[in-house]
């Protein structure tokens, strides 16, 4: 793994100090205050290259920009109805924080179905959470507990993981690359956990083509993975899917309060879809709001991204092909399109 040093930060620094006033301004959501942590994400992220860094940087100040990423918490999905049939669906939601303060984001891979709204929906709910996580969660959980915390744990629930994934792979695909280019190194580690068979066939071909850094923040579990995340997290930070005897992802209360992090009904969800009501309200005074998702441009995928993908249908047609699911891929439509 490349080390940053204080020359490259300072190399980068001074390209950013010449920036126009409209980049300026976005890019202080982007920092929060941190700006030589965030300028060490970007270049972690092109292996130290300060050219390569300040293109990154650029070009995600400008999509930032054309796609009015900073107003976007100001912008809930409505009505309700539909925001929750979107939390069902993409089962993400973060049920607590590392001992070492870092927030724990539970993400239902295997139950995940898309099905419930339009690709851009769903797009727009994952850029929210990123924005409320980085505008909110982090600097909160900063001055909570008093050091600069830039990243989170991510926990991947493969529970119910079957060959229909390959519906998801060009949504699975725009989320990750937006991701990687304007969010680079926000997570700490990732923990697979309840990992069934198709995981594992595919994670033999795909780990070889993952980059060296990428592939040392992954690390599968054995089962639900309660046992080795209870020495890096408190029992009440665990996700609900790493909690009990069995794997699965459905619905759990305790103590009469909603459990499942994935849920609506979860105190997370609460808080983040009353911040962007609020922020809604606070905007209307300026100009009326207008209904619908909203579209963001969506950037063309990192041809490494690209090979995994591709790698990754491969392998499920091949799996497939072993169990005689005849259903050719090809037909396969994401919602939306």
């Amino acid at each position: 793994m490349v080390c940053i040093t204080e020359d490259m930060i300072k190399q980068l620094q001074t390209s950013m100090d010449e920036i126009a006033d409209p980049l300026r301004k976005t890019f202080q959501n982007v920092h929060q205050g941190y700006i030589a942590e965030t300028l060490v994400r970007f270049l972690k992220a092109r292996d130290g290259s300060v050219s390569k860094a300040h293109k990154m940087l650029f070009d995600s100040l400008n999509w930032r920009i054309d796609n009015e990423i900073d107003q976007i918490l100001a912008k809930p999905i409505v009505p309700t109805d539909l925001y929750r049939g979107v939390r069902d669906t993409q089962l993400v939601g973060m049920s607590g924080y590392s001992r070492e303060g870092l927030p724990v984001i539970a993400v239902g891979v295997g139950l995940s179905t898309y099905d419930k709204a339009s690709i851009h929906y769903y797009i727009q709910s994952h850029i929210q959470m990123n924005e409320y996580r980085d505008r909110v969660i982090l600097p909160s959980a900063s001055k909570k507990f008093g050091r600069y915390i830039g990243t989170c744990i991510k926990v991947l629930d493969m529970t119910g993981l079957k060959l229909s994934a390959l519906n998801q792979i060009k949504l699975l695909t725009a989320i990750s690359t937006i991701d990687d280019l304007n969010y680079p190194e926000k997570t700490e580690t990732y923990y697979i956990v309840n990992a069934p068979y198709i995981f594992s066939a595919c994670w033999k071909v795909v780990r070889p083509l993952l980059q060296e850094r990428t592939k040392k923040k992954i690390q599968v579990l054995s089962g639900s993975g309660r046992d080795e995340l209870l020495k890096i997290m408190d029992y009440a930070s665990l996700p609900h899917f790493c909690k009990r005897e069995g794997s699965g992802s459905s619905k759990h209360s305790r103590n009469g309060t909603n459990d499942n992090c994935f849920s609506l009904d979860h105190a997370f969800h609460q808080q983040l879809y009353d911040y962007t009501k609020q922020q809604a309200l606070a905007s209307e005074a300026v100009a009326p709001s207008k209904e619908g998702s909203v579209h963001v441009t969506l950037p063309e995928p990192d041809p490494d991204d690209a090979k995994i993908a591709e790698t990754i249908e491969s392998e499920l047609q091949r799996i497939g092909e072993k169990n005689g699911i005849c259903q050719t891929f090809h037909e396969i439509k994401i919602n939306g399109d």
